[in-house]
């Protein structure tokens, strides 16, 4: 089942488009569009309809900013803003659900990251998360991943941005061949999200291993 709906924030109306699973859901994975794209990038798609075949409801979030009809995104501040009143409302609209995970690709991985701990969050998924400007790799973004939750990166090879490095409870998928915008395999993408999300046990099916 799919629909869509426009939430009040602080910064203005947010758009929400939430697809459900046939049966009940446990856990919904809330997605953020990167500063200058929107929530049908390839990658967000494919991960979101992995998702839900797999039992887990999801919800990709247009910033105020793009429901207002601009490119230019908002100061982070605003951004994290607008994204917390959003998680705010979700509850309501989804009562059996008990498990909140958060994500999105490059800055919207970003504000995921940074406001994780404030809203919940079992975990983060983050696709293309920017480590630095290009060129510039002493303006590390590091530190935002460091967040104490289980999180996924899905970043690839090729990405201008740079690659995060594994640590404690980071684990890091290098895609081969794949620049920022991961539009090469975006399929293989959504399966390392899928991989990832079984093994947490945060998926309606378990992982393959454990399937008789």
């Amino acid at each position: 089942m799919r629909h869509s709906d426009e939430i009040d924030t602080p910064r203005g109306r947010a758009r929400i488009d939430t697809d459900l699973p046939a049966g009940p859901a446990t856990t919904v994975l809330v997605l953020g569009h990167g500063a200058g794209g929107g929530v049908d990038a390839p990658d967000l798609l494919a991960v979101r309809d992995a998702a839900v075949d797999a039992g887990v409801a999801v919800v990709r979030v247009t910033q105020p900013y793009r429901v207002a009809g601009r490119r230019a995104p908002a100061p982070a501040g605003q951004l994290d803003e607008a994204w917390t009143a959003v998680l705010a409302a979700l509850p309501e609209r989804h009562p059996t659900v008990s498990r909140l995970v958060v994500g999105g690709r490059s800055s919207g991985a970003r504000v995921a990251c940074r406001t994780a701990g404030a809203v919940g969050a079992a975990g983060i998924v983050a696709l293309a998360f920017p480590l630095h400007p290009p060129g510039r790799p002493e303006r590390s973004r590091a530190a935002e991943l460091s967040t104490g939750l289980p999180t996924l990166v899905v970043n690839g090879d090729r990405d201008p941005f740079g690659v995060p490095e594994a640590g404690p409870g980071i684990e890091v998928v290098v895609r081969p061949g794949e620049r920022h915008g991961l539009r090469r395999d975006p399929a293989g993408t959504a399966e390392a999200v899928l991989g990832w999300l079984r093994r947490q046990g945060w998926t309606e099916q378990p992982p393959e291993s454990a399937r008789g």
